[in-house]
């Protein structure tokens, strides 16, 4: 993804801090910044709870179902209940939202 400056629209380099052309300061996103909390439509197994967390911190999927079903075992059901808390409290995507989980489907 390119980076342009936003007062002339002259494209910059990646890691640039102020702009060639009118020397304005360049106010980049931060890269790792995490993406909303927000479960998605493709790629859940029962309600999307551990692909939205996996998504949006960019972790592995496969890691953190494991992680959730050996605190649900190791809990004694707790971690089932805060599973049902999160599938009310994190909304879905809506239908057509970027950012569809796992990338490339």
């Amino acid at each position: 993804m390119g980076v342009y400056c936003m007062q002339c629209g002259t494209a910059l380099p990646t890691g640039a801090l102020f702009c060639s052309n009118c020397d304005t300061a360049v106010h980049a996103a931060p890269s790792g910044a995490p993406t909303p909390l927000s479960r998605p439509l493709a790629g859940r197994q029962i309600a999307g709870v551990c692909a939205a967390l996996a998504r949006s911190y960019g972790w592995d999927i496969a890691a953190v179902r494991v992680i959730a079903v050996v605190i649900t075992v190791l809990s004694s059901g707790l971690m089932g209940i805060a599973y049902l808390a999160a599938w009310i409290g994190i909304p879905a995507d809506a239908p057509g939202a970027p950012g569809v989980y796992p990338p490339g489907v």
